[in-house]
């Protein structure tokens, strides 16, 4: 199984940028652990704090891969350019959120990528993507 976990702007800042929000972890270190507790899925990782290459690595995996695990951090909230390519895609896509967009400020209580995927996970900080990647795992498909 081939998954890729595609992370937005400032989420290169994870373990740096508001702990208190997300955490002391870096994503690096999470993503070792990630992998070494799934040695048998092969598992990707891009970051990229600008919308077109975020857009640019769907379009090149969307078709391929077994399944996207997406936390376009703030351009969920704004990207109709990223929502798009979620929908043109093949390959099933599960947005992630480390902490609870609704417990925080109104305008991150729309995801304009959600109706676009298979599934949205929020809120279990930095778990929230070993929750999505098991989703994909026992193929909890409902698109």
């Amino acid at each position: 199984m081939q998954i890729i976990i595609i992370n937005g702007p400032n989420l290169n800042l994870l373990g740096k940028r508001e702990p208190s929000i997300y955490g002391f972890l870096s994503f690096e270190e999470y993503l070792k652990h990630l992998r070494s507790s799934y040695p048998d899925i092969e598992i990707e990782y891009f970051q990229s704090n600008v919308e077109g290459e975020i857009i640019d690595v769907l379009h090149k995996v969307g078709f391929l891969y077994d399944g996207i695990i997406l936390n376009a951090g703030g351009y969920s909230h704004t990207s109709v350019a990223i929502a798009d390519a979620v929908k043109s895609i093949e390959t099933p896509v599960v947005e992630v959120h480390i902490s609870n967009v609704f417990s925080r400020e109104d305008y991150r209580h729309i995801s304009l990528i959600a109706p676009n995927t298979k599934g949205m996970i929020i809120g279990f900080g930095l778990d929230s993507y070993r929750l999505a990647l098991e989703s994909f795992i026992n193929n909890t498909e409902v698109r």
